[in-house]
């Protein structure tokens, strides 16, 4: 069987779902990358992944370039004699499946997150809830990474029941994302918070600087930093200009992007991440895996992924003030309180979110294609 492994960046896929592809090709199948060609094309490469490209742009809305897009590919499955699609991210769910009903193969989606069209609702929610409800009727079956975002599309009549599946986010490498040694902390006063994500309104950025300033002057040897990319194309997106600002303030300081997020880690007390809402927010699973408390917010995918007290604390979305109150919490948290909940943290990713557990379903719905 030759399964493409689809998503609107070729990121996504190398950073997200490389251990997948690995453990389909030690299964036995055929396996190619689909996405558009970016700097992660030649790492896939490397990593003994074939790679195939399309058209696709992220932000995009233009009627006729995204049909070109389907039709991209349609003829890529066709060429590639693909027998199953794994997508992933709304447009890849979306064109994935379309183009796949025009060949005739079956789809294994995954709602990784609702996405900005059901974050800020606009007549296009309507059309993109529309073609939801119409690509899942035929798809084989819809991962979906929180059950709220499952319950939604239950309740809006998107994806039938039998076809609906809750799997823990897109899981962690807890092998890989070790717990730092103990006794490298920063003084209780001089911690180091630090957001992991694309530099957009809705990952809370905003509310994230404007808690770390209201938190300075009382705190002035606290570090508040930010790691991510930064110009992405995205309606959310916050210009360079306005981080730069913000540093030459004092508030944060922009870290840049990069590949080795481990070694950024290291250097961080807590993570935080004030989004709006998730599929299981990723960056929040490698820290609590490296025993790290974490903070995020009372939202879909999000509240997953911390036990309130125990590992870290919830917050209320878009309420700055909240999320300075529970950062000032961590900053006069005892260093040994901070490690329990860094170690209970690594637990629960141990017991909840081990990325294996979401490769044995992926294998598990293979196989049953495999079958029918």
């Amino acid at each position: 069987m030759r399964i493409a492994v689809l998503a609107n960046t070729t990121w996504y896929l190398f950073n997200f779902r490389l251990n997948l592809m690995r453990a389909l090709m030690t299964a036995g199948y055929e396996v190619v990358a689909i996405g558009p060609d970016d700097a992660y094309v030649e790492k896939l490469r490397v990593a003994g992944i074939r790679h195939a490209s399309i058209p696709l742009v992220g932000a995009s809305i233009n009627p006729l370039r995204e049909m070109q897009t389907v039709w991209a590919l349609y003829r890529l499955f066709k060429k590639e004699g693909v027998d199953l699609v794994l997508s992933y991210t709304p447009k890849g769910n979306i064109y994935g499946a379309l183009a796949a009903a025009m060949v005739g193969i079956p789809t294994v989606a995954n709602v990784s997150g609702l996405g900005r069209v059901f974050i800020r609702r606009s007549p296009l929610t309507w059309l993109v809830q529309g073609l939801y409800r119409w690509i899942f009727r035929r798809a084989f079956r819809v991962f979906f990474q929180n059950r709220e975002d499952m319950n939604m599309f239950l309740a809006l009549g998107l994806v039938p029941p039998d076809k609906a599946e809750r799997i823990p986010g897109s899981g962690v490498d807890v092998m890989h994302f070790l717990p730092k040694e103990e006794g490298g902390e920063n003084d209780e006063r001089g911690l180091v918070f630090l957001l992991v994500a694309r530099m957009l309104w809705d990952k809370g950025v905003g509310e994230y600087v404007e808690a770390a300033r209201s938190l300075k002057s009382q705190y002035p040897a606290a570090r508040f930093c930010l790691l991510g990319f930064v110009g992405v194309e995205n309606p959310s997106a916050i210009p360079l200009e306005t981080i730069q600002t913000w540093e030459k303030e004092g508030i944060v300081e922009y870290l840049g992007h990069t590949d080795d997020v481990i070694a950024i880690l290291r250097l961080a007390d807590c993570v935080v991440l004030p989004s709006y809402r998730e599929g299981v927010p990723r960056t929040l699973l490698e820290a609590a895996s490296m025993a790290m408390p974490v903070i995020t917010t009372d939202a879909p995918g999000c509240r997953d992924t911390v036990d309130d007290g125990v590992t870290g604390f919830l917050c209320q979305p878009k309420d700055a003030m909240d999320l300075a109150n529970k950062m000032e919490r961590m900053l006069n948290l005892p260093v040994g309180a901070r490690r329990e909940m860094g170690r209970k943290g690594r637990e629960k990713m141990l017991r909840e979110f081990d990325e294996r557990i979401v490769i044995e379903h992926y294998l598990k719905v293979v196989a049953l294609v495999g079958e029918a």
